[in-house]
């Protein structure tokens, strides 16, 4: 159809430790979805809240459409997601347990043209792990060097 969008949180992986992993569709308007195919948008500082057994995310970003008139969206609004019932309920008494969180990992397009959000049941990272990480990230870039020299 058209090439595929993948917008990424780059800060998930490194400031929550990842426990689960889902793909849910997104209930989004005409002109959301147009500037989501320009890749007009940020899931950075987002996140995911249970209202009345339902899944939204908030505080994502999608950009006004250029070309949308007053039919425009707008920019940060909470916007439904879909998962079945059956992951509903596990990701709601999941996220019940203290110190778990619902981060979006990555938003992109299926090959239909569709949007769909990756979604992580998340516990966050103390301090002493992210030194851990950023130093394992550090010796895997050494021994890369080093292996490319030979």
């Amino acid at each position: 159809m058209q090439k595929t969008i993948n917008i990424l949180n780059k800060r998930a992986k490194f400031d929550y430790e990842i426990i689960d992993k889902y793909t849910a569709g997104i209930v989004l308007t005409g002109t959301e979805i147009k500037s989501i195919r320009l890749g007009k948008a940020s899931i950075a500082e987002s996140f995911c809240e249970f209202h009345n057994n339902e899944l939204f995310v908030i505080n994502s970003t999608i950009e006004e459409y250029l070309f949308g008139t007053h039919y425009n969206h707008r920019a940060k609004s909470e916007r439904k997601l879909l998962l079945n019932r059956k992951e509903l309920k596990k990701l709601q008494k999941d996220s019940d347990n203290k110190g778990l969180t619902i981060i979006p990992l990555r938003l992109f397009t299926n090959e239909k043209g569709l949007a769909k959000l990756d979604i992580a049941l998340c516990r966050g990272k103390k301090n002493y792990d992210k030194r851990e990480t950023m130093k394992e990230r550090d010796t895997k870039r050494d021994l890369d060097r080093i292996k490319k020299s030979y």
